[in-house]
């Protein structure tokens, strides 16, 4: 049962050979190229190279190999064309136990906004399980058991099956009503006599709860990671709808065999406790529900086919809308164009000149008239319209009498 891989990768500016990085052969099974990833990962972590920023990067180059290496599809693409066959939507996880306060805010104000950031798991952690050195409590198959774990710590759990058991099913659920971040780890036991991450399923919002579940049924069982739904958004909103079912991904484990196993809660919130509930349940008593998660993943898994063909035919029926909407505006702008000149035609078929035209001044001074106008004559009689000379102005009054009488 394949959960999301231990730590996230992000694609290094200068790539090298993924099977370089962990030291492995092209030929490595599953199993050396993780044993290979855990040591290498635990020698680079951040944890314990805070002051050698160096390290820092070859555990992203890493991560980055291991996320390939350890996918089969990712491993198959690379094999046959390098990683220019790799899609790019490889994001990165942080280590928030590395990351600072200011940085850790914005991180937390992210993820409440819904964007998907993904964390490592805190290498004091995998280590001292690597070491045998964790605390592991009892967790009886049909029980559960609640708790509170800090941030970047986990409790451990030991869940014991019978064959019965093991040959019907088993699922371990974590579900936390408070909206806890956190991770649902599942580890197998180490040749050195502790424990080694093998698989790790993020916590979900579901509703009014979050969750994570690990099942593992005897038969092919997937998991949705919502991130790839969040990056085909980011990308190209219209996409995101076709991308949606994409996140389905085969989990590489689909049967436990008899004997304990562990499991364990890591707590992802970003500044608090993870508060959770954690159970173990026998799949038989569950028959009825087992069969349903088959069948409907079975339809999930045509629908996605479906869509990546139905995606084609929209994206050819939308170019297509777009070239007609294009053309629509065009021709409605050629046509309204030609009916405007038509209009400006048809006022040319006249005998009457625009008012404009009458009084204008011409270049050499005279005046444009129209046939037959008359000329009116002015106040004073004169045709045209100047004043006489004879013609007394206020200013030139004979004021002579009075001049007498004053005297």
């Amino acid at each position: 049962m394949r959960s999301k891989k231990m730590e996230g990768p992000s694609a290094p500016a200068m790539r090298r050979d993924p099977y370089e990085v962990l030291c492995v052969s092209r030929d490595s099974t599953d199993q050396e190229i993780k044993t290979a990833y855990r040591k290498l990962a635990l020698k680079y972590h951040p944890d314990k190279n805070a002051s050698n920023p160096e390290a820092s990067e070859l555990f992203k180059e890493v991560a980055y190999s291991y996320s390939i290496l350890s996918d089969p599809e990712k491993r198959r693409q690379y094999d046959s064309a390098g990683f220019e066959a790799l899609e790019d939507s490889m994001d990165m996880e942080i280590d928030l136990s590395n990351l600072g306060t200011v940085n850790t805010m914005f991180a937390a104000l992210f993820s409440k906004l819904g964007v998907p950031i993904k964390t490592t798991i805190s290498a004091n952690v995998l280590e001292e399980a690597l070491n045998g050195t964790v605390t592991v409590r009892p967790l009886p198959i049909g029980t559960s058991v609640s708790g509170k774990v800090d941030k970047q710590c986990a409790h451990f759990f030991g869940v014991t099956i019978r064959d019965e058991q093991a040959e019907a099913g088993i699922v371990v659920r974590v579900t936390s009503t408070a909206q806890s971040k956190f991770k649902l780890l599942y580890f197998e036991q180490d040749v050195n006599g502790g424990y080694g991450l093998a698989l790790q399923e993020d916590s979900e919002k579901t509703g009014k709860v979050t969750s994570a579940g690990m099942y593992f049924l005897h038969f092919q069982v997937y998991r949705m990671d919502s991130t790839v739904n969040a990056l085909a958004i980011a990308k190209d909103p219209e996409s995101a709808f076709f991308k949606r079912l994409e996140g389905l991904q085969p989990c590489e484990v689909s049967e436990l065999k008899a004997g304990t196993h562990i499991f364990a809660v890591y707590g992802d919130n970003f500044f608090k406790t993870a508060t959770y509930t954690i159970e173990a349940l026998c799949a038989k008593s569950y028959e009825d529900t087992t069969e349903k998660l088959k069948d409907v993943e079975a339809q999930i898994l045509r629908k996605r086919n479906e869509l990546r063909q139905f995606e084609t035919e929209y994206r050819k029926a939308l170019a297509r809308f777009q070239e007609v909407t294009n053309r629509y505006s065009q021709e409605k702008q050629s046509v309204d164009e030609l009916l405007k000149q038509r209009d400006t035609i048809h006022d040319s078929f006249t005998v009457t000149k625009a008012p404009n035209s009458i009084g204008v001044n011409l270049s050499n001074g005279s005046t444009s008239k129209v046939p037959g106008e008359i000329e009116s004559p002015s106040e004073d009689g004169n045709s045209d319209g100047k004043d006489k000379s004879g013609k007394k102005k206020w200013f030139n009054l004979n004021l002579k009498g009075s001049d007498k009488k004053l005297g």
